[in-house]
């Protein structure tokens, strides 16, 4: 009930159709290769155990806010399960977005981790930006960095897995003051 209210509180916020978040195989295939085409992010594809992708999280907030998306968790390129991620929090931010979020699993130990029914990322849990002039935090202990200036550029983030996870995020719209993923809570469905 709680992830239900969080959902359509966030919907609202957004001005989004609940159908929004419901992602079909060509949201994830699209999203996938919009993540592929940046540079910064394509080597984590062929280095990676697996990763989960989620096409659009949606969040929003005055005060208290939350953020809700659904994903599809790969071991290298099969589908192994369905994932959703929930957060709540509270203090000082105003707005809503919308992303897409990927994370990339760097070895069996890290992606039985996620995968083990539910899984947080830590309060200090960063993502790297895949957007112009965008700067960010690296992983889940904070390490900067700042991020390619577009998908297609020839500018790269120097970064790697940080406790064998490593997450980018692709603004799909939406203004809000505060970018961190740190309080994300994921649970897995396997297939």
């Amino acid at each position: 009930m709680k992830r239900l209210s969080v959902f359509f509180i966030i919907a609202f916020i957004l001005g989004i159709s609940t159908a929004d978040f419901s992602a079909a195989a060509e949201d994830y295939s699209s999203t996938i290769k919009m993540f592929k085409e940046s540079p910064t992010v394509a080597q984590f594809f062929y280095n990676s155990y697996g990763y989960a992708v989620f096409p659009t999280i949606g969040k929003g907030g005055f005060v208290v806010g939350g953020s809700y998306g659904v994903g599809q968790v790969y071991r290298g390129d099969q589908v192994t399960g369905k994932s959703s991620v929930l957060e709540g929090s509270i203090g000082f931010q105003a707005g809503g977005k919308a992303f897409s979020e990927i994370i990339f699993f760097q070895d069996k130990q890290s992606y039985d981790k996620f995968t083990s029914g539910n899984f947080e990322f830590d309060a200090t849990a960063q993502a790297i930006v895949i957007t112009a002039g965008a700067e960010a935090q690296a992983g889940s202990t904070g390490v900067s960095a700042g991020a390619s200036v577009g998908p297609n550029s020839d500018l790269q983030v120097n970064t790697t897995y940080i406790r064998g996870m490593a997450s980018f995020v692709h603004p799909l719209g939406g203004l809000m003051y505060e970018i961190s993923i740190g309080g994300q809570k994921f649970t897995f469905t396997p297939m």
